[in-house]
């Protein structure tokens, strides 16, 4: 029988609860055996933590999945894959593995629920229809999925991030499958959502414990997998497009990083200090705040695709509803403008330059450090109409 409500919301609770136990036990574990990730000069932590807090996101995932989903070859080889990038994950959090063996224990765990049918064979295109992928499914699936765990991987760089920004993906996910019908689905998704909440409470700053590339890895999956099979392996117009926008922020970040990697010449897979979660500590703001910002950039992102599904712009008959399609649209417009204004911000390219040119008006010896202080004051404390007044004179950048 197919999960109802009820089933999704206790299958989340117990993964909540299981998790947030059973954090506090990884943690030890990680310090046993030297998963401890010290402060580094691209990190933001300024003391040592444990890892492995993926650990007891996979318990309790894993516990509450077994528990309330029902029998099928398809969810039991989508948990052997978690418990597979989970140990992968684990073993890079203690070893530091080589990125080439990392790719290739993330392609193997994948390669699990794919050989089980978590393939998309085609999607649906607005105006285009129905787009067949045949053969080319399987291996697209594959990728994907991979790609999904690598922009989680990339985005967990500050306290309670990766889960925050999991839980809230997560939670969209489950709407969204449930109302196409998508019940085990829906569920899976609850039950990621749930614990990546239930580790927050422990993730959230300050950190006692890290997630770890054992519990990025294995989020990035969860989420890749409930996408393929809640939303992507239906013919609803929202299929391809919800875990575009429900993931839009950490693609974008890992979009931005690894275009900077490729224009200085860099290996993709080396960390630095270009994530949106470090330009906003660059400009001053504290990891709260950081995290709060990107919180709630992506729900706003994730309110835009749940709209999509419900919203009734349109009838049976494909014909519009202009107030819906208006105010729906209106919200995109919205979600979209703050988008840019986020990135545009992050960026600070024009306010820097106008703060460099009011402060070397009044102190011409002036040194960059100094100007980037000043930038960090006056974004920390919003001082940004002042800064305004001041440079009106000056030339637009």
């Amino acid at each position: 029988m197919a999960p109802d409500e009820l089933d999704v919301l206790a299958a989340a609770g117990v993964a909540a609860l299981l998790t947030a136990l059973l954090t506090p036990l990884a943690g030890r574990l990680a310090r046993r055996v030297g998963a401890v990730d010290q402060p580094r000069d691209r990190g933001l932590s300024a003391r040592s933590t444990p890892l492995l807090g993926g650990v007891a996101i996979f318990a309790g995932a894993a516990v509450a999945a077994v528990l309330w989903l029902p029998a099928s070859d398809t969810y039991s080889a989508i948990l052997a894959g978690a418990a597979i990038i989970t140990f992968v994950g684990a073993l890079d959090d203690v070893f530091d593995l080589h990125p080439a063996v990392k790719l290739l224990g993330q392609v193997g765990a994948v390669a699990v629920p794919v050989s089980a049918n978590v393939v998309v064979e085609a999607f649906t295109l607005p105006f285009l229809g129905r787009v067949e992928l045949g053969d080319l499914g399987a291996p697209l699936t594959l990728v994907g999925i991979v790609a999904v765990i690598n922009v989680v991987n990339f985005s967990d760089g500050v306290d309670g991030l990766a889960a925050g920004v999991g839980a809230i993906a997560a939670a969209s996910f489950a709407i969204i499958a449930f109302d196409l019908g998508k019940g085990s689905a829906a569920l899976l998704a609850a039950v990621t959502a749930g614990a990546a909440l239930g580790f927050l409470v422990h993730n959230f700053h300050p950190a006692s414990v890290f997630m770890g590339d054992c519990g990025s890895n294995l989020l990035g999956y969860l989420l890749g997998a409930v996408a393929v099979e809640g939303t992507l392996k239906t013919n609803a117009l929202i299929a391809l497009i919800a875990p575009l926008v429900v993931l839009a922020v950490p693609f974008l970040d890992t979009g931005f990083v690894v275009a900077k990697r490729i224009k200085y010449r860099r290996p993709v897979y080396q960390a630095d200090r270009w994530h949106f979660h470090h330009r906003m500590a660059n400009i001053g703001f504290s990891q709260r705040r950081t995290v709060l910002y990107l919180y709630a950039w992506t729900l706003a992102m994730a309110t835009l695709a749940v709209g999509l599904r419900f919203v009734p712009y349109t009838d049976d008959s494909g014909n519009w509803d202009a107030g819906w399609a208006l105010a729906l649209g209106a919200f995109g417009l919205a979600v979209l403008g703050a988008s840019v204004y986020l990135v545009y911000v992050l960026e600070i390219l024009k306010f820097k330059r106008l703060d460099a040119m009011r402060l070397r008006r009044t102190r011409p010896g002036a040194t960059d450090d100094e100007i980037d202080a000043d930038v960090s004051q006056r974004l920390e404390t919003g001082e940004f109409e002042a800064v305004r007044r001041e440079t009106e004179d000056f030339p637009a950048v």
